[in-house]
């Protein structure tokens, strides 16, 4: 459900607040792990967040998806404050984490039909089949995930994460345990994404993901959070 709109004074123009906000936004253990970060993501942008390991992006993203609470500053999703409660977030948030946590009596393919019936998918059979296709999975759609390689998992876990409506993907190295040809792919899809109108929040190691989806490119290090562009992110990360 897109957020609703708000005006400013003076103009009659309508103005969404951003899919998601962070202003000095502190993230960590009770101590913060990086700098006061700030940031936002419109409608058709896509954010790809860098750094070396152990400088806070997955921290980031699960502090902006409100799995963690913040050490200081104000977050918020959809021009609300960080709720995964709240009902307008979780229909309008996609994630992927990398996590597992998959149902082990249920195959690849029944995983995806359950969060297609849970989000109300019109033609869930039909989604299900196309992104079975997709990536790579349909040969193995009646296999459980645990006899499934690494690599089909992570793609079932981004099959998932696109299998349901959403205004805003969320994003955690979506590019691990892929090869070429589907990290090749992974950027075709976040490209369509970002023209489709929607937003992409992602942590990324690869510069090839940087270059040819990303809008901005937000660096984290222990010293200094960096704002880049596309190409300056992709050196960036290349020479991490």
């Amino acid at each position: 459900m897109p957020p609703r709109a708000s005006t400013t004074p003076g103009r009659d123009v309508p103005v969404e607040p951003p899919l998601v906000r962070a202003r000095g936004l502190l993230v960590g253990y009770g101590l913060p792990v990086c700098p006061a970060v700030d940031l936002s993501v419109q409608p058709g942008e896509v954010l790809a967040v860098v750094g070396a390991n152990g400088t806070g992006k997955s921290t980031l993203l699960r502090t902006l998806l409100g799995h963690l609470e913040p050490v200081g500053g104000a977050a918020e999703v959809l021009g609300a404050p960080v709720d995964p409660r709240a009902a307008q977030m979780r229909a309008a948030v996609a994630q992927d984490l990398g996590e597992e946590a998959f149902f082990p009596y249920l195959t690849a393919r029944e995983h995806l039909l359950l969060t297609c019936y849970g989000h109300g998918v019109p033609g869930p059979g039909e989604v299900v089949d196309a992104l079975l296709e997709e990536f790579g999975l349909h040969e193995r759609a009646d296999a459980s995930p645990g006899a499934l390689s690494s690599g089909q998992r992570r793609r079932l876990l981004l099959a998932a994460a696109l299998a349901r409506p959403r205004s805003l993907l969320v994003l955690d190295e979506p590019e691990q345990r892929l090869d070429v040809g589907m990290r090749n792919h992974l950027v075709e899809r976040l490209v369509a994404e970002r023209q489709a109108g929607g937003g992409i929040l992602l942590a990324t190691h690869d510069p090839r993901v940087v270059a040819g989806a990303a809008t901005a490119v937000l660096h984290i290090s222990e010293s200094e959070v960096r704002t880049l562009d596309p190409d300056d992110g992709a050196t960036a990360v290349a020479s991490l």
